[in-house]
């Protein structure tokens, strides 16, 4: 039992900071590596699970653009990155429940239109279902 709910927490962490209305996804013509890390949000779990879990959680995008950093380093990284990537930088801080079930009602896959606009490589969004 502890191993199910265990795993079902990781699997909703990892959900909730890869998954929100305003993320581009892209598919394997657009992505590369940068779209990837810049495609993630900072969710806030509260001080102390923030702790527990290493700051994973809470500075996720520099997680992800500094794949290597120790976790003692990656909140001063964040800090550091906010300003620089301006709008490209995601965070959220919507209630857990509350998130989790915004996402899974709005957070569909949608098809890309390239009809509508050929060049436009600014990703795939979700759409309200």
């Amino acid at each position: 039992m502890q191993l199910l709910i265990g795993n079902s927490i990781l699997v909703v962490i990892a959900y909730l900071n890869h998954t929100h209305p305003a993320l581009p996804h892209y598919d394997s013509s657009e992505w590369d590596w940068l779209k990837g890390a810049l495609s993630t949000v900072d969710r806030d779990y509260g001080s102390l699970l923030n702790r527990v879990f290493l700051h994973l959680t809470d500075a996720h995008v520099a997680h992800h653009l500094f794949a290597t950093i120790p976790h003692y380093h990656v909140n001063e990284a964040t800090k550091a990155i906010k300003p620089i990537l301006g709008e490209y930088y995601y965070f959220d801080d919507t209630p857990i429940i509350k998130a989790l079930w915004r996402e899974a009602k709005e957070c569909a896959y949608v098809e890309p239109n390239y009809e509508s606009s050929p060049n436009n490589n600014k990703g795939i969004f979700c759409d309200a279902i």
